[in-house]
């Protein structure tokens, strides 16, 4: 072999070696993750319901901070499987199941989310459910008299403060006035807002309905 053709031959080696090893890089290269507004898993959890009595739309994912959309967790608690623990601080509501796990749902908090704390039980649930002001909400804001208890309440619906469920707190035979209920204000999740209890996304409250019958107990912790 001249040197002329040595010379060619080892050069159209090392060209092929080079497209080898490029050909692998770029097979071997790995996609870019999606943000979790666009996972879809999260699409499917919090999709439009058209099947409900009051068909809810789909949640715009990039209006919720990720942490808190619906996810199981560790959570280790001495509180039995079963029990509801809401997270005051954090602005998080855990459902205890075995094993150290626990379903936790993002939530919203209003006035009266922060002004009772202690043990107690779910009484009563109730889908699409009426909502009747307190007195003392109404003193505050005197256009809801049309809706107190003494005008019927105001009916169910998209506009519904309590959504499309809610969960009602009892100490004994005693209401609570405490509620966990829905909201269709979703960007609301994880902030204070002027009124209400312990807020939920809609498609998360029905989520959580389902999974807790009339006489769980509930912890709201200070």
């Amino acid at each position: 072999m001249t040197d002329f053709t040595r010379r060619t031959f080892l050069a159209g080696t090392a060209s092929l070696a080079g497209l080898a090893v490029s050909g692998c890089v770029t097979g071997n290269t790995a996609p870019e993750p999606l943000p979790p507004s666009q996972d879809p898993a999260y699409l499917a959890m919090y999709r439009a319901m058209p099947e409900e009595r009051f068909p809810l739309p789909a949640i715009n994912l990039k209006k919720v901070p990720p942490r808190f959309y619906r996810q199981q967790v560790d959570y280790p608690t001495p509180e039995p499987v079963g029990t509801l623990v809401v997270d005051t601080p954090n602005y998080y509501l855990y459902l205890v199941q075995e094993n150290g796990r626990a379903m936790r749902y993002g939530v919203g908090l209003g006035r009266a989310g922060f002004e009772w704390s202690g043990r107690a039980r779910i009484a009563r649930k109730a889908a699409w459910p009426k909502w009747t002001p307190p007195d003392e909400m109404i003193e505050r804001q005197p256009e809801l008299e049309k809706w107190s208890w003494r005008n019927g309440g105001m009916p169910p619906g998209l506009d519904n403060p309590l959504g499309a469920r809610a969960l009602y707190i009892f100490q004994g035979s005693k209401d609570t006035l405490y509620r966990v209920h829905g909201t269709g204000e979703y960007w609301t999740i994880g902030s204070a807002v002027s009124s209400g209890c312990v807020r939920l996304m809609n498609q998360d409250i029905i989520d959580l309905y389902g999974r807790v019958p009339a006489g769980s107990p509930i912890v709201v912790l200070s």
